[in-house]
């Protein structure tokens, strides 16, 4: 592993230090230590683009008062080049000693090989709730003619659900014997060629993450939250989901939430000044409401598949996944991460959008509770978008005329907004 350091070349920061938590505060000191992955495929192209507009943000936020020390750790390809293993335990142990990183995509294979690099950190570390904002950047195009409308903050449930990785494939001596256990104990048929998944969701689990979600939501003055489930047909899991979340509501923000119901029947179909709403939406339902409704919506909570769907479906109305952050949260962690995958083919090629990570950067900040450096970035972002200097892909959809640039000079042109303040 590295020592504490800014990435390319730069001095060891010496006076920096550990972030801390105590009783459920982080202690932020001015010089932290940020663990960062670069990540496969692209994530070197765009870690280093992002990297030098999140230490011009921070620069233009706090001159020299506040940096940053960034500290390498290793996960993925470069993991299994340098020490053989794709997760080692060191990385882990540095993001549990540091509390909050960084990372770029990681490979993920579809089918066969190891699991997923980035449900394994969520697990080890049990960031519970992927974290998701969705909203419109100025300049940025979009099939849809009112992009601006959709503007949600998703918590998905992250370590449950599917991402739980109970199965087993069809003829394996676990299918079988799961098979004949369910057909003899419970009278229930299930094809001979048939693949076999549990789907577990909890009541602990369900709370923790809707509580997050609702937290949220009042701290950041949002109108409401919608627990997106399958209830309908999965009653006993998605519906669980929703009616523990409803309880969750009532017993631990009774004062300051109202559900629909109550709303409906006792105060004529609007929600009381100072009152959060609590509603809820079968997941199927939602997809439409974000393409048609998605004023009603500002805050979402969902089991983990419905929450990953959602998620890319809603970053696609405003423009696509590369502009889409996202944050794994837990208690006492939170590793923030480019969403999109490695796009190996354009590896070293110095073309793909940082701006994924980049803005998974800005939540991080806002984490830290380094909120202005975050909007810096945030309004030097849009300002060069909105003057046309754009990567390839924010170029596709544009209906104007715009210069495309390489990933390191859009992140070049962002860093020189910031420094010109």
């Amino acid at each position: 592993m590295s020592n504490a350091a800014a990435p390319a070349g730069a001095t060891p920061v010496v006076d920096a230090e550990r972030i801390t938590y105590t009783d459920g505060t982080l202690g932020v000191p001015d010089v932290p230590i940020i663990p960062f992955i670069e990540g496969d495929g692209t994530g070197p192209d765009i870690w280093r683009a992002a990297v030098r507009v999140l230490d011009a943000g921070v620069a233009a936020a706090y001159g020299g008062r506040r940096r940053i020390a960034w500290l390498e750790v290793l996960a993925g390809e470069k993991a299994q080049a340098r020490v053989g293993t794709l997760l080692p335990e060191e990385t882990l142990d540095q993001i549990r000693a540091h509390r909050v990183a960084i990372k770029g995509p990681l490979t993920t294979p579809v089918g066969g090989g190891f699991r997923s690099l980035n449900v394994a950190l969520r697990q080890q570390l049990d960031l519970y709730a992927c974290v998701r904002p969705v909203r419109h950047f100025r300049g940025v195009p979009s099939p849809c003619r009112r992009p601006g409308d959709l503007d949600i903050v998703i918590f998905r449930e992250n370590v449950e659900d599917i991402y739980a990785g109970i199965e087993w494939p069809a003829g394996s001596d676990q299918t079988l014997a799961l098979r004949d256990f369910l057909g003899e104990r419970f009278g229930v048929r299930v094809r001979e060629d048939a693949g076999l998944g549990i789907k577990p969701i909890s009541r602990s689990g369900t709370r923790r993450l809707v509580r997050r979600a609702i937290q949220y939501a009042l701290a950041h003055g949002r109108p409401s939250v919608t627990i997106v489930h399958k209830g309908n047909i999965m009653k006993y899991t998605e519906g669980a989901f929703r009616d523990w979340g409803y309880e969750l509501a009532r017993e631990e923000f009774g004062d300051r939430t109202i559900s629909w119901q109550e709303v409906a029947e006792r105060h004529g179909g609007t929600v009381p000044a100072g009152r959060l709403l609590i509603q809820d939406a079968i997941a199927d339902i939602m997809f439409q409401h974000l393409l048609l409704r998605p004023r009603e919506h500002s805050v979402l909570a969902a089991p983990n598949l419905n929450g990953d769907y959602l998620s890319d479906a809603a970053a696609g109305i405003v423009g696509g996944i590369g502009m889409a952050p996202g944050g794994n949260i837990g208690d006492g962690y939170a590793v923030f991460e480019a969403t999109h995958g490695t796009a190996p083919k354009y590896a070293g090629q110095d073309k793909v959008n940082p701006g994924s990570v980049i803005l998974s950067g800005v939540m991080l900040l806002e984490h830290i509770g380094w909120e202005e450096a975050g909007l810096a970035i945030v309004s030097a972002l849009e300002d060069t978008i909105a003057a046309g200097r754009v990567t390839y892909d924010l170029a596709r959809g544009a209906e104007r005329d715009v210069e495309v640039v390489a990933t390191s000079a859009f992140g070049d042109a962002i860093a020189r907004r910031l420094a010109a303040g």
